[in-house]
């Protein structure tokens, strides 16, 4: 008897397992919050020259009635007005009318007028556009971070255990959370940044683990699928915190002060069954499993109780390590296999580019920022409902493909809508948005089916790092706005159609036994 087998009489889902997951889910939902914050921490208010003959200069407001004769539009459009920000019309003259501005000359200004938003920005004087990559910089290091911790946490996890590590990502992150309002200069508040996003990236994988390996087989998927709900109602909820505070600080400790309590799980929550049978400890693996058993009503049979008498029959590591290097030497040497790893590659990063920088890129459209990154989070929920759905009825290979150029033929149309039209451009943003998302519920399926089971691991790990990089890329996306505003959702749109295009080249891996060798793998 296996552990599968040994869940599935235990109850693959039951009361001891359905307490625990949710358990898990809570802090992965703070997580999805903790990954994003840097959106509005670290993000641009609105903010506009003073105009000292036009306003009240001790209680001045971002929003008046004159700014169009007064300050150039950053749009450079006839049809909608926005501030620039740092520029305004030459001012002769000591009145406020149409005559006192030289509307073909603009100047610089010192006296600036922020709006009620308060973020880095004012903090530490990171004004003007010239200055706007340091906020990049920020989103920059925060994906460095996310790098560092998922390979550090992944790797701890198996020496150490999945819940002791899973707890200590979660302290990580509370407490280097609510140490960005701590930060005395940009760069400090850089290199907490960068530990926030180390201890932010364990959270969602190990939840992930411990939800997998707790339930049966039969019930994997949706674990998954029901833990990415979570973690989108986390990043929705990070939106609905920043828009009612509109102060980085209290946004910062929302977020992240309240996943302290998660510290407790420590005594509540239990290590993952399959570590501690994979690293030989039956005693505490049994004393699990007889807990579960009280809690879900079921009696232990003595053929479960054998299967922790000695060590269970399973898969040798030594082994594992023998053959791994052998078959990624004879991958490498395969000409097929080479071109699908890079192709798979690319996928990854233009999938993590794509949604990381329309995630970034829904704050700086036209309407509201808030209401527009909170729709963008809800929208990740049908995304990955489709993605499930999709992978088993119309195959891995064509739902990539439909999702791919839904996302860019999406973009694609934003580029030509004016800004008066804000519902359709919020409706073209929202359908892109959901297309990545399920497209990127896929590939992570597809991956694990397109390579053989002894480089599976590895096949996965180095996608997953080369994602990161897109993901590094992609704070930088707004700046181009700030120069042409299309340009963000035109880049969208060709790197998902190059996307597809690559994917036509793979094989499909529906209803297709998983390869165990690179022979197998090649004869997909």
């Amino acid at each position: 008897m296996n552990l599968d087998d040994v869940l599935e009489e235990l109850g693959e889902l039951g009361r001891f397992q359905i307490t625990t997951y949710l358990l898990i889910c809570l802090p992965v939902l703070f997580s999805g919050g903790n990954s994003l914050s840097y959106v509005f921490t670290a993000g641009s208010p609105d903010y506009r020259c003073q105009i000292p003959d036009c306003e009240n200069k001790v209680n001045p407001k971002y929003e008046e009635p004159w700014l169009q004769i007064a300050i150039p539009n950053m749009y450079k459009t006839n049809t909608s007005y926005k501030a620039a920000m740092c520029t305004r019309f030459k001012h002769v003259g000591n009145g406020c009318e149409v005559e006192n501005f030289q509307t073909d000359t603009e100047e610089r200004c010192q006296d600036l007028v922020f709006d009620d938003e308060r973020t880095i920005v004012q903090e530490y004087d990171i004004v003007c556009p010239e200055n706007r990559y340091k906020l990049s910089l920020v989103g920059n290091s925060h994906f460095f971070g996310i790098l560092v911790g998922s390979f550090t946490f992944g790797v701890l996890s198996d020496k150490y255990g999945r819940k002791y590590m899973f707890i200590l990502s979660i302290f990580i992150m509370s407490l280097a959370g609510v140490s960005h309002v701590m930060a005395t200069s940009y760069y400090g508040f850089m290199a907490v940044a960068f530990f926030h996003a180390v201890g932010t990236a364990g959270v969602y994988p190990l939840g992930f683990v411990i939800g997998v390996e707790l339930v049966g087989r039969k019930k994997r998927e949706l674990t998954g699928v029901v833990l990415n709900f979570f973690y989108a109602i986390g990043e929705a909820l990070l939106g609905v915190i920043a828009w009612y505070t509109k102060n980085w600080m209290w946004t910062q400790l929302f977020i992240s002060g309240p996943c302290f309590v998660f510290i407790l799980y420590v005594c509540i929550i239990p290590e993952s069954v399959r570590w501690l049978i994979s690293q030989k400890k039956l005693r505490e693996a049994k004393d699990v499993i007889e807990k579960a058993a009280r809690i879900n009503k079921v009696s232990i049979s003595k053929e479960m109780n054998d299967c922790f008498k000695e060590q269970p029959r399973g898969e040798d590591d030594n082994g594992k390590v023998d053959l791994m290097w052998p078959a990624m030497k004879q991958m490498l040497k395969t000409r097929v296999l080479v071109i699908r790893l890079i192709i798979v590659f690319f996928l990854w990063a233009a999938n993590a580019f794509i949604y990381y920088g329309l995630s970034l890129n829904s704050t700086s459209m036209v309407g509201s920022k808030y209401l527009n990154y909170i729709l963008g989070c809800l929208i990740e929920i049908p995304g990955y409902m489709i993605s499930w759905l999709a992978i088993s009825k119309i195959g891995r290979k064509k739902s990539i493909i439909i999702c791919l150029f839904a996302c860019s033929i999406n973009c694609a149309i934003s580029v030509f809508v004016t800004t008066e039209l804000t519902w359709l451009i919020l409706t073209l943003f929202l359908i892109g948005k959901l297309s990545i998302t399920a497209s990127f519920g896929i590939v992570y399926v597809y991956t694990s089916e397109l390579f053989p089971t002894v480089i599976r691991g590895a096949s996965i790990a180095s996608a997953s790092t080369i994602a990161r990089l897109g993901a590094f890329l992609a704070p930088f996306v707004p700046l181009l706005g700030l120069y042409v505003t299309y340009l963000p959702m035109l880049l969208f749109s060709a790197i998902a159609v190059i996307a597809a295009g690559l994917a036509f080249k793979l094989p499909e891996t529906l209803n297709k036994q998983l390869p165990e060798t690179v022979e197998d793998a090649i004869n997909i």
